[in-house]
């Protein structure tokens, strides 16, 4: 067994570090077999590196440097001065972050005073980005925003920018930002496939076990006749289901709900040559406005949030009757109460990835085909 993180148990990160590897895996597997009612046996697992696999870290500013919310406190901030679970880019990140901002007017969550909030350092395989969360309702923005000037002719990250948020937020991302630094992309290659994503926007923080899940759900999609077939990305994102498996499909439709999700989408089609990719924003409650009840046969791939699917989701998909569905879910638990509603379908195979070990947390695949 590794050593436990000698933060493990104080800070408000990781929950499973005192169980050996293979038993939480083992342990995650019996959960889901129990969740879906289906045996141990018939669940592929995939799973890669047990430390230094997170591509971001949200590291919060405090009075001694930078650091994670305690687990039982979480006003209070634990100093960190490295993250076992963290890539190894990220940790140096965080050297130079903690040399340069020694003395900074930190944000306090208590009483809301304060400019530097948190330092968002994302490390995609081959791109690096700071993002400096700063109190908009803080008077010295001026001066912080200069001493970041600073930094950014210093530090090692491509990318440095500043985001803005209310006294009142406790988010670490935000609509309002100032680039000091390369721009506010960031780029991730996926089999061959290039990707553009915003520093403030989702994706996957599981660089290694990304690639193989995209390349085990294009295996999936390969075992069935799709040449004439449309594939409906539904909750799209920045569209890496669409693009990575259009080739196998005549059209593909990638809907997701976010305007600017839905612009890396199109810049993401276009960059990668797709023809017969149409991204469209729109809530994944209102597919009925789609009209695809004439486009035969259909394929859908399903990517919610972990709060799953609303019920007029469930009741559109219902009615098209796809032909194949493929759930990608990242709460096994809501994953579980999502399948008995898709009533004309069974389940075909399901596949568990590690993309987040030392914690509860997981990513399925389940495959669902017509009854």
């Amino acid at each position: 067994m590794a050593e436990i993180c000698k933060y493990y148990g104080k800070c408000g990160g990781c929950t499973s570090q005192h169980i050996p590897y293979k038993t939480q895996l083992i342990n995650k597997k019996n959960l889901l077999a129990s969740l879906l009612k289906i045996k141990n046996s018939e669940i592929d697992l995939f799973s890669a590196n047990e430390f230094n696999y997170r591509n971001r870290m949200d590291f919060v500013f405090h009075e001694k440097g930078l650091g994670f919310r305690e687990k039982d406190t979480p006003n209070q901030i634990l100093d960190i001065d490295q993250c076992i679970i963290a890539e190894q880019q990220i940790n140096s990140l965080l050297i130079e972050l903690r040399d340069f901002f020694k003395e900074v007017d930190h944000f306090d969550f208590k009483t809301y005073k304060g400019t530097f909030k948190y330092a968002v350092i994302r490390t995609p395989k081959s791109d690096s980005s700071i993002s400096f969360v700063l109190n908009s309702d803080s008077f010295r923005i001026e001066q912080a925003i200069k001493k970041i000037k600073h930094f950014s002719k210093n530090t090692t990250a491509k990318k440095v920018l500043v985001a803005y948020t209310p006294s009142n937020s406790e988010l670490s991302i935000s609509k309002e930002i100032l680039v000091i630094k390369g721009s506010k992309f960031l780029k991730e290659n996926i089999l061959n496939k290039n990707f553009v994503y915003s520093s403030q926007g989702f994706f996957q923080n599981n660089s290694k076990l990304l690639e193989e899940m995209h390349s085990y759900c294009n295996s999936l999609l390969k075992q069935y006749p799709t040449q004439e077939a449309h594939l409906l990305d539904l909750y799209g994102g920045v569209g890496t289901f669409g693009i990575i498996n259009s080739n196998l499909f005549k059209q593909v439709f990638t809907v997701e709900n976010n305007t600017e999700c839905t612009e890396s989408a199109e810049l993401n089609t276009k960059n990668n040559n797709c023809k017969n990719i149409k991204a469209i924003t729109l809530d994944a409650a209102k597919i009925n406005k789609l009209n695809l009840e004439k486009i035969k046969p259909l394929f859908v791939i399903l990517d919610p949030p972990r709060s799953g699917m609303h019920q007029k989701t469930i009741n559109h998909l219902n009615q098209l009757l796809p032909e194949v569905i493929i759930y990608i879910s990242c709460n096994p638990q809501q994953l579980g109460k999502d399948i008995p509603r898709f009533r004309k379908y069974k389940i075909k195979s399901v596949a568990l990835f590690d993309f987040f070990p030392q914690t509860f947390h997981s990513e399925v695949i389940a495959e669902l085909v017509k009854i």
